[in-house]
């Protein structure tokens, strides 16, 4: 269960009796109302948030058993993300966003494997150009490679096509499972977009904190 603290006094329930299990490399979409507690479950599962009461495991690591300086080492390891606002660091080029994450794991092969990815999501001429010079598409395609440039087990993705319009959503859509199928990832994706949602292995349904179809 999770729960936060109620501004009128004791703890507000959000998710409630929630028992899931996701196969390797499979794919699942979550969808359901805004507030039904989407978000609160997929931080929750990538270990950004712990829950008052139950366990979250990745793979055979229990959440739970980790301080925060733990969960964040096992994320870095293990764990991809792309978000509904890009979340690229304004002051780094595209090349230098995708290679960050494997320069704080002391990759000597940072740049090449970055490389790589930027060139596979379509982006080889836009290398050397920081989120502001780049579109919302393009800004996307660059979180994709970051999300999966380490070859992570898993990547958790937070309304990944919000905030683009119905085409390049498409797109965006296509290239993500693209590069999971190559990868063999495991993704898991909180989505209001139907489209995206249909293309996944399951899709789970979120009402008010309790999932009706896990």
């Amino acid at each position: 269960m999770a729960a936060l603290d109620n501004p009128s006094g004791g703890m507000l329930d959000i998710l409630s009796g929630v028992n899931l299990e996701i196969k390797s490399a499979e794919s699942i979409a979550i969808v359901g109302a805004s507030g039904s507690g989407k978000s609160t479950l997929l931080g929750l599962m990538a270990g950004l948030d712990q829950p008052s009461s139950g366990d979250v495991y990745l793979g055979d690591v229990s959440m739970s058993q980790l301080d925060e300086d733990g969960r964040a080492a096992l994320r870095g390891d293990k764990v991809g993300f792309v978000f509904q606002s890009f979340q690229l660091l304004p002051s780094l080029t595209a090349l230098e966003n995708v290679m960050l994450p494997l320069e704080l794991q002391s990759s000597q092969s940072a740049e090449n494997t970055a490389l790589n990815l930027l060139n596979r999501v379509g982006l080889s001429d836009r290398l050397h150009h920081y989120p502001k010079q780049l579109s919302g598409g393009e800004q996307q395609r660059v979180a994709i490679a970051r999300a999966f440039v380490t070859q992570p087990q898993v990547v958790f993705a937070d309304e990944p096509t919000g905030n683009l319009d119905k085409k390049t959503s498409q797109h965006i859509i296509d290239l993500l499972f693209e590069i999971n199928r190559e990868k063999s990832t495991t993704l898991v994706i909180v989505t209001h977009d139907e489209s995206l949602a249909e293309k996944c292995d399951r899709c789970l349904t979120l009402e008010n904190g309790v999932l009706t179809n896990a």
